[in-house]
């Protein structure tokens, strides 16, 4: 098995080798070129897994895999680091990282893991970009809403017990409330952002993953729409030309149907 794996990653490198060197496109391309094609493959490869497509997820792996063998590729031709220094680099970080199970620190769950992942992580890091500075800017704002909360859990900034955190979604609501009877549109953006954090802190709490949820509600959303506009087709009509009751009628059986 292990021969199989080297195997292919020896000819993986290569491949990507014959490709720089031989095909018009590649030879073209720049870290920054890849960039949004990169994160593109992560968001197919975050379908497949929200679907469970086993398949799927080899395909996608292999295609992410590619921009990993393709940046270390251009790094090399600059002189700064090939496959080899980012795989071992990755290895010295899981090493250094896991000294519950590399070294003497004692780590019985997950949480004691992550307390001491974060620790060892802002010690490595510069000190001047804080607790905060290895969330990545470019993250969407939900995932960067989580990461941020989580990471100042990890110094000890939370609620102390997680229900607290309802009292503050409750304050956050109250808040937005009170900008729509004021008029001021951007005040109200301000505290729907407030609600928005809010209520991804509350997810994180009770151990739900917000983007995940709201992905699942988005999936169930267009199946029962979906459903409804072809009822109302097989029944020789497009969905505005019903009354609400009526499309409230097709909603309750897009549901009963799941």
């Amino acid at each position: 098995m292990e021969d199989k794996r080297l195997k292919a990653t020896a000819r993986l490198l290569e491949v990507m080798n014959t490709l720089r060197r031989e095909c018009p496109w590649d030879r073209e391309q720049t870290f920054e070129s890849l960039r949004s094609n990169t994160i593109e493959e992560t968001y197919e490869l975050a379908d497949a897994i929200t679907d469970h497509n086993l398949e799927g997820i080899k395909e996608e792996l292999g295609d992410l895999l590619l921009h990993v063998v393709f940046y270390s590729k251009l790094g090399e031709e600059e002189g700064a680091f090939d496959f080899g220094d980012v795989a071992n680099a990755l290895c010295d970080k899981l090493i250094y990282r896991h000294p519950h199970v590399y070294g003497d620190i004692h780590a019985n769950t997950p949480a004691e893991v992550m307390a001491n992942w974060e620790a060892l992580k802002l010690r490595k890091k510069n000190r001047k970009s804080g607790t905060l500075g290895g969330v990545p800017r470019s993250l969407p704002a939900m995932v960067k809403a989580y990461r941020m909360g989580e990471k100042a859990a990890g110094t000890g900034f939370d609620w102390e017990h997680k229900e607290d955190v309802w009292a503050k979604v409750k304050e956050e609501i109250s808040e937005v409330e009170a900008e729509m009877k004021s008029g001021s549109k951007g005040d109200l953006e301000a505290e729907f952002g407030d609600l928005f954090f809010a209520l991804v802190n509350a997810a994180r709490l009770y151990g739900v993953d917000p983007e995940s949820a709201l992905a699942r509600t988005d999936n169930k959303f267009l199946r029962r729409f979906n459903y409804m506009e072809e009822q109302a087709a097989a029944q020789g009509h497009a969905l505005h030309d019903l009354t609400l009751d009526e499309m409230e009628a097709l909603w309750q059986q897009a549901k009963s149907e799941e």
